[in-house]
């Protein structure tokens, strides 16, 4: 008799927990919201109301780092179906396991590839049951890519030490640790740009920067004149990839047999901290610096990177409100051809901007 009530009361419980489907709809890519990962149908077979809550886990697709989990409040299902909104699963106690760009309720996934796993929980007195569960791939991509702005596509640059700059994905808000891999690749006879980027060894390829813009620095294989050059820029969330510009090109511009000057590099923005790319620079140190601390002069020094971090030559410049491209003329007896240098000055904040160079003389 005992044994017959054993197998009655694990067929119950096995009804029990066929009683609850589950459909997860979730967007499959774009920008989406924490409270979009609640959108979900459940249909109740059972006759009687049950309580269940959710719980939802999501994680790293590539990595399988768990992400994120939360669990919903109870939840009373009567037979049929039920559509849930973020509103009918509130309030959700959310635990972050991996840094996240906005904590908030509604707050905006970072960019990323995950997998969401949802489990059903039937609540009986003291007792829980697993009655659905299902997993959903989805991706968080932004509205809009990086953009390439310089040098502009198809352009003959100046100088053999080009500026690289572009535009950042929107919305900025969906990522937590911005950065851009740029590449740049010789593009051959008879190849398109994108077909370069794809097949040809990479002559520079810069990886996790966090600024717009970045220098071709002096120690990377030289660029031809007699060469077409393709580059693009990737953005990512920390490893993650999230979006990539179109592949533009560019050429450097010859150099004439005349007595002309030759030409300066570009304009390098001068930068907090000492996480500095190392660009070239000949008779005349190029900057830009932007003044939003008002200041109508700033004093200037040059250290030598090479010499134990002696000072080699100051200055003062008087600067306008905002942005400022300016020049400061090297001292040749001061500075030496095939040296490294730090350039920085001193702002009304007590505030060091800096930049590096090496110095090659005309």
């Amino acid at each position: 008799m005992r044994h017959y009530i054993l197998i009655a009361l694990v067929l119950l419980s096995f009804h029990a927990t066929a009683q609850v489907s589950m459909t997860v709809q979730l967007p499959p890519t774009g920008v989406m919201q924490k409270a979009q990962l609640w959108n979900i149908m459940l249909v109740s077979a059972s006759t009687s109301s049950i309580r269940v809550h959710l719980q939802l886990r999501v994680t790293d697709a590539q990595t399988n780092q768990p992400i994120l989990t939360g669990v919903s409040r109870s939840i009373t299902l009567t037979k049929g179906a039920k559509q849930l909104k973020t509103g009918d699963v509130s309030p959700v106690t959310y635990e972050y396991l991996a840094p996240t760009a906005d904590r908030s309720p509604n707050g905006l996934l970072t960019a990323g590839n995950y997998l969401a796993c949802y489990s059903v929980i039937q609540e009986s007195g003291d007792a829980s049951n697993l009655v659905a569960e299902d997993c959903l791939p989805f991706a968080v991509e932004p509205v809009a890519p990086p953009l390439l702005n310089t040098p502009a596509n198809e352009s003959l640059v100046e100088g053999s030490l080009p500026q690289f700059g572009w535009i950042p994905p929107a919305p900025l808000t969906i990522f937590s640790d911005l950065n851009y891999d740029l590449t740049v690749v010789e593009v051959r006879n008879g190849q398109s740009a994108a077909e370069a980027m794809q097949q040809n060894i990479p002559i520079y390829h810069a990886v996790r920067n966090k600024n717009q813009y970045l220098n071709y620095p002096v120690s990377a294989l030289a660029l031809d004149t007699a060469r077409k050059y393709a580059w693009t820029v990737v953005a990512n969330n920390g490893t993650q990839f999230a979006a990539q510009t179109e592949v533009w090109t560019f050429r450097i511009k010859g150099v004439t047999n005349t007595t002309t000057t030759p030409v300066e590099y570009a304009y390098v923005q001068l930068k907090k901290g000492q996480d500095l790319t190392l660009i070239g620079c000949t008779g005349t140190f190029q900057f830009g610096y932007t003044n939003d601390a008002g200041d109508s002069k700033v004093t200037y020094e040059i250290i030598s990177l090479d010499a134990k971090s002696s000072v080699v030559q100051t200055g003062v410049l008087s600067l306008n409100r905002g942005p400022n491209q300016l020049n400061v003329v090297l001292n040749n007896n001061l500075v030496t051809t095939g040296r490294s240098y730090l350039f920085r000055i001193l702002n009304g904040r007590n505030e060091y901007w800096n930049a590096k160079f090496i110095y090659n003389k005309k």
